[in-house]
């Protein structure tokens, strides 16, 4: 699984984990290789591996510090407790705490906002996003740079000036 998660984090096009109800162990694993998650107000987080003896398997101890920070997922991971979705919300684990029956549509939206955007500069974006936890800053920012130079040779940007300039919505190609 945690070769398919990493696939998942590691797709050109964003991924938003909506979380009704539990997300637990490997659940939770999953939602934190989205590029994005929201919950409803009844969701529950936890990586409840410990109680069992083992350690979380698909990612855990790796991408849960980078959402929330080291002490709190070192607590959230060696108690095994569950946090629910405010506290999920404070912590940074999710964007956005939605009621249940507002979850779905909410989702939709965010997913539409995103479609509606240039493709390679979404792309881009998610790519230094994700990297940016990886060496150090002075790598992340070649990286940004590079991919910024990139973006600005595409056709969607000068869609996107003449959009901005026109005062309308811009048609992106992804090219």
């Amino acid at each position: 699984r945690q070769e398919i998660f990493s696939r998942i984090e590691n797709l050109h096009v964003p991924v938003i984990a909506a979380v009704n109800g539990y997300a637990l162990g490997a659940g939770l694993e999953l939602a934190l290789a989205c590029s994005i998650r929201i919950c409803s107000e009844k969701a529950q987080f936890g990586a409840p591996e410990v109680k069992l003896g083992i350690i979380p398997g698909d990612g855990g101890t790796q991408r849960l510090p980078r959402l929330v920070g080291q002490g709190r997922a070192m607590e959230m991971i060696i108690t095994g407790d569950f946090i629910d979705a405010q506290e999920a919300y404070r912590t940074g684990l999710v964007n956005k705490v939605f009621p249940p029956e507002k979850l779905k549509e909410e989702a939709m939206e965010l997913a539409e906002k995103i479609a509606s955007r240039p493709p390679l500069a979404v792309r881009y974006a998610k790519e230094a996003v994700n990297r940016s936890q990886e060496g150090d800053s002075a790598s992340g920012f070649a990286l940004e740079s590079y991919l910024h130079a990139l973006s600005c040779t595409t056709e969607d940007k000068k869609e996107g000036v003449s959009a901005f300039l026109e005062k309308r919505k811009g048609k992106f190609k992804g090219k």
